[in-house]
């Protein structure tokens, strides 16, 4: 069947796209306000304005995948940026190059969001969970731009053992999740700054993770 509006099927497949966009706007503002384990399915529906409470498990199929979908709406566009900046610095001996393929995507990734903003405090709460911490870690950590740059910081890094290297990749994890939402959530409510552009906060945050890496590692006996 045709109408003036277009075949039937276009149009079902535009409006179950246009439903999962709804979810996910709505999944990312629940959970960065409440936390992934305080909001359930059903509640995401009903605030998504669905009359089907079960649209999300028709969608996503659970929670995790829901969540796996959240972390891929922005992973393209973080591994666009990053092949860009691993293009630009070639094989650079500067380890802040390396780092700043690990900062600079996601801050610019969050600038072109605009404000306000949830992504980034949603993130964060993901991060809590740690079955679905594992989920943003597949998704996001092991795409092959970030291998690369990993590849190339470890490159230049070649006196950490295996377990140090473990210790400060959770570690940068961490600082750059929670300073990410942090600054988010500032930016939102209006808050005072202690830097004034994303681009500031990322060469604060390269500083800061640069000096994590280089730091000492003590010997355990």
């Amino acid at each position: 069947m045709v109408t003036s509006d277009g075949p039937a099927p276009a149009r079902r497949g535009v409006r179950a796209k246009d439903t999962r966009e709804a979810l996910l706007d709505t999944a990312e503002r629940l959970f960065a306000e409440r936390g992934v384990g305080e909001v359930s399915a059903r509640q995401i529906s009903e605030a998504a304005g669905q009359a089907n409470n079960f649209a999300v498990g028709y969608h996503f199929g659970s929670k995790a995948g829901l969540v796996r979908a959240i972390v891929r709406r922005y992973t393209y566009d973080m591994e666009r940026r990053r092949l860009r900046l691993l293009a630009e610095i070639g094989e650079s001996e500067e380890l802040r190059d390396w780092i700043s393929c690990l900062v600079r995507p996601a801050t610019d990734h969050l600038e072109a969001l605009g404000v306000p903003s949830v992504r980034a405090q949603c993130i964060a709460q993901i991060n809590t969970v740690p079955a679905m911490r594992q989920i943003v870690i597949d998704e996001s950590v092991a795409t092959p731009s970030m291998q690369a740059s990993l590849a190339g910081m470890f490159r230049l890094l070649p006196g950490l053992s295996e377990e140090t290297r473990r210790d400060r990749s959770d570690m940068s994890l961490l600082l750059l999740v929670h300073a990410l939402a942090e600054r988010e959530r500032a930016l939102n409510e209006g808050a005072p700054l202690s830097r004034a552009t994303w681009d500031d906060a990322a060469t604060s945050l390269i500083d800061a993770l640069t000096g994590l890496w280089t730091a000492p590692a003590t010997r355990h006996r």
